[in-house]
């Protein structure tokens, strides 16, 4: 049996092969980035891809956020230390954030997985450290704060690992970032935030969303309520579905929400499918998410108990890992939507009550969780500089404990990060440089969409094509 000094020596020896100055490379970057972003709008609904593209379109660094497939593609040219384990895949600064635990709790961490699959651990980092640099630059805090913020970042992480290395495996297993506890170590103006963050995720209840998104029908059935672009019916003339899709061969929702319960009650724990069991559907539509979800299915499903009482649920559909293609270990799980949810039950201290997968028509994956349940994602656009730093600090804390979990290796990791700033410095100059790519990548993209060769469109282009 191996002791923790083994096991941090392990981590240390791997510096021979992988030393940790070489982390500050981003690879071979000369690509162009046109033929990746067509390759990861391959199989969405066509109309949807514009929309897609004119989210990228706002910013460098939504244009980040749209384009996990791009950078997955770059780091596979990157040294690591060799160790693999379930990784987020996709862990930009705003897939952290607030989400409830079934007793109610509110809890930070990682909060999206669909790109969750083995592999190094170093990629999550990468891809966090990149997204500080690029938001610090959409957000003009100054090159001082990019650089004190991912050197943070990287210090809470390192910080952190060390901490679950010397814990035991349970402890490591329970551990959570509560918003309690944030809310003890704040100075006044980030506790603002959390304050406000905390009053949002307890309004964001089903009874709350009710009135938002539901009416009553002339025969006084509840319906969800069509808002272009981001919520339609499949069946009614605001479909933004394609003319040939093959779901529009059903006569109205009720058939493919026939086929996703086929499957999704058994993937629940027996205790949450008798409560499911007491739900009704009554209507669902489609619902436009995010900015690399756009044009992917997703549905929202509205149910009622025998009260009236609701409960909304959501059914996005799971495709490929975006790292399948660039990682030599390969993902023993078939079904997309399990390998969501498995890697999300892996990686979080607490998951969704009804969290869970299916399969669609036409043999599609999707995995199910709760609509909007206490879910919060941070406002960057309102952070002063002391308030992203300390909102950066958390989330590396949170990948620390996300990967000390699924990896049960993080006395290797921090073996390998050791005690001083040698990443923090080579990670710092990693994310500069691939900020500085992702800004020459979008303004090909620009001139790609000026030119024609990609068609985007607003969310205002598609509202005012279904004006009455």
């Amino acid at each position: 049996m191996t002791t923790l000094k083994d096991r941090l020596k392990q981590g240390k020896d791997a510096r021979k092969n992988c030393p940790r100055n070489t982390q500050a490379s981003t690879g071979k970057m000369s690509r162009d980035p046109l033929p990746l972003i067509k390759a990861s709008s391959e199989g969405r609904i066509k109309s949807l891809v514009e929309l897609r593209y004119g989210r990228m379109l706002v910013s460098p660094f939504t244009f980040y956020r749209g384009n996990a497939l791009l950078q997955a593609h770059d780091l596979a040219a990157t040294p690591t230390m060799g160790l693999t384990s379930p990784i987020c895949g996709d862990c930009h600064l705003m897939n952290f954030g607030g989400f409830a635990t079934p007793e109610r709790n509110l809890l930070f961490g990682v909060h999206d997985f669909d790109e969750v699959h083995p592999g190094p651990w170093e990629w999550d980092v990468k891809r966090l450290v990149a997204s500080i640099v690029v938001a610090a630059r959409d957000l003009r805090h100054g090159e001082t704060i990019e650089e004190t913020v991912c050197r943070e970042v990287v210090s809470a992480y390192q910080e952190t690992m060390l901490e679950c290395a010397e814990q035991s495996s349970l402890e490591t297993w329970y551990e959570s970032i509560r918003y309690d506890d944030l809310r003890k170590q704040a100075n006044k103006k980030t506790l603002e935030h959390i304050e406000r963050a905390i009053e949002k995720a307890e309004g964001r209840s089903h009874a709350e969303l009710l009135p938002k998104i539901s009416e009553r029908d002339a025969h006084g059935r509840l319906i969800i309520r069509d808002d272009l672009p981001e919520i339609f019916h499949l069946h009614k003339n605001t479909t933004l579905l394609d003319a040939d899709d093959d779901w529009l061969r059903h006569s109205d929702w009720r058939p493919i929400y026939d086929a996703f319960m086929r499957e999704y009650p058994s993937t629940l724990q027996a205790d949450r499918r008798a409560l499911f069991s007491r739900f009704h559907a009554q209507d669902m539509a489609f619902k436009v998410v995010g900015v690399g979800s756009v044009g992917t299915r997703c549905l929202v499903v509205l149910l009622t108990d025998d009260q009236e009482f609701p409960l909304f649920l959501q059914f996005k559909e799971a495709r490929r890992s975006v790292l399948a293609d660039y990682v030599k270990t390969k993902s023993t799980v078939r079904h997309n939507g399990q390998r969501v949810v498995e890697g999300q039950r892996l990686m979080q201290s607490a998951s969704d009550l009804f969290l869970g997968w299916t399969t669609g028509p036409s043999g599609r994956h999707f995995y199910v969780r709760q609509l909007r349940d206490m879910k919060i994602s941070a406002e960057l656009e309102t952070f002063d500089a002391d308030t992203f730093a300390a909102y950066g600090r958390v989330c590396g804390r949170a990948l620390a404990r996300a990967h000390a979990k699924s990896s049960g290796q993080a006395a290797q990791i921090s073996g390998y990060i050791g005690k001083s700033d040698a990443l923090a410095g080579a990670l710092f100059k990693y994310a500069k440089s691939y900020a500085t790519q992702n800004e020459q990548d979008f303004e090909r993209f620009q001139q790609a969409c000026r030119k024609g060769r990609l068609q985007a469109r607003s969310e205002a282009d598609f509202a005012a094509d279904h004006l009455p």
